[in-house]
């Protein structure tokens, strides 16, 4: 969905809401928000059951939470495999560390096992194919620095 489809959809929504027979409320399922701009977007209620918000293809940035605060910025490859569930967590395959903040490692807060060193690529133990399992195996991260500062 491209960003004009995207405001168009918006707008209709926004019409929806105020209770006028013009508007429609909007249906995001199956669609790919995948650096779609929604910071001052209403999406009250709005289905987006099946929407996807990592890329499909293609190498992009991601970050991560470690033990103690840690934070860890990735890079997903081209090639790798990725996923995401219906919340806003995702997952890879397997990722390369760009920068670690905080601490000169980071160490996984799953298995307080997993380090993620500057220049290291980590490979995840088990992939699970099926993306609705968003704790299943994979490399865990979020797509901004703010989501991964703010996880619990």
């Amino acid at each position: 969905m491209t960003q004009d489809e995207l405001k168009q959809v918006l707008d209709h929504h926004i019409v929806w809401l105020q209770n006028n027979n013009n508007g429609k409320r909007a249906n995001l399922s199956g669609a790919n928000l995948s650096g779609a701009n929604l910071s001052r977007a209403n999406l009250s209620p709005i289905d987006i059951a099946r929407a996807s918000i990592v890329p499909e293809s293609g190498q992009f940035t991601a970050w991560k939470k470690c033990r103690s605060n840690v934070l860890v910025k990735l890079v997903v490859g081209k090639n790798a495999k990725r996923s995401n569930a219906t919340g806003r967590k995702c997952r890879a395959e397997y990722v390369k560390v760009l920068e670690v903040i905080g601490a000169e490692v980071g160490i996984s807060s799953y298995n307080n096992k997993t380090e993620y060193r500057v220049g290291q690529t980590v490979r995840c133990d088990k992939w699970e194919e099926n993306r609705w399992v968003e704790c299943g195996g994979g490399i865990h991260f979020f797509l901004t620095r703010l989501e991964a500062e703010n996880y619990e």
